[in-house]
């Protein structure tokens, strides 16, 4: 046998390998992650050769599901509560709970024009509708809530206030048309570090409680090799890069 063809043989067998011991996990990611968790899995596939099978959604709406026995096995929520109580009810593995990213909050309207730079148009008479993901189930959609509070507007606001249930469907009632403000996830609407269309504030950390997002293991996951990796994987540097190119910031040590 040549070289080139015993090394094509080990190649072929490395590959074999990593595929026999190649699995599944099973995620629930929050909404407001939706298009960095596609890079997140195309790396971390790439990387383990584990198959990643995600569903987004309100973390309040995850949280119920997963008490009625949902077979998730990796939460990555949009807050640090809610895999605080999944821990202290016995439904995730004690110990295996860290943050992943700090998201922010953004006044998004898909007119370049729609949006000042201080977002003062929240002081202003309501124009239109604005859009806010369900407080009850998002924490994204209660920081808006407070934001508004916070700023004494909230019932100004009020009649005007349109609810998706999660962020990801308040975003959609904005790029639609269907609202003309949204209270809304900065990774939305940002790219590489830059506002992909539209106009935006950035809303002061100060209006509205940390959105601090937690990531935890299931205990459907506890002897899933494919779940612990996924696990440490979003502790590295590449997968924090990623975050931070859609506007998350990286939790303090």
């Amino acid at each position: 046998m040549t070289y080139l063809r015993r090394a094509l043989a080990c190649v072929a067998a490395v590959l074999a390998a990593a595929s026999l011991h190649a699995g599944q996990v099973r995620v629930a990611v929050a909404a407001n992650l939706a298009t960095p968790m596609q890079k997140i899995v195309a790396d971390f596939e790439r990387a383990t050769g584990h198959e990643t099978v995600v569903a987004l959604g309100s973390t309040g709406r995850f949280y119920a599901q997963m008490r009625g026995g949902a077979p998730f096995e990796v939460l990555l929520a949009a807050d640090d509560e809610i895999p605080a109580r999944l821990e202290r009810e016995g439904l995730a593995i004690p110990g295996s709970r860290f943050t992943y990213a700090v998201g922010r909050l953004v006044l998004w309207s898909a007119d370049p024009h729609g949006v000042d730079p201080q977002g003062n148009v929240l002081k202003l008479p309501p124009h239109g509708r604005l859009a806010v993901a369900d407080p009850r189930l998002a924490p994204y959609g209660l920081a808006a809530i407070q934001t508004l509070t916070r700023l004494g507007v909230l019932d100004a606001w009020q009649a005007s206030l349109v609810q998706g249930e999660s962020v990801g469907q308040a975003f959609q009632l904005v790029a639609t048309g269907n609202a003309t403000l949204g209270l809304i996830a900065l990774s939305q609407v940002m790219s590489d570090g830059h506002l992909i269309k539209g106009s935006a504030w950035l809303v002061p950390l100060e209006l509205h409680f940390p959105l601090r997002q937690d990531a935890v293991q299931l205990n459907a996951g506890r002897s899933n090799p494919a779940a612990a990796a996924l696990m440490e994987y979003l502790k590295s540097q590449a997968a924090r890069a990623t975050f931070r190119a859609y506007g998350y910031e990286s939790p303090k040590p």
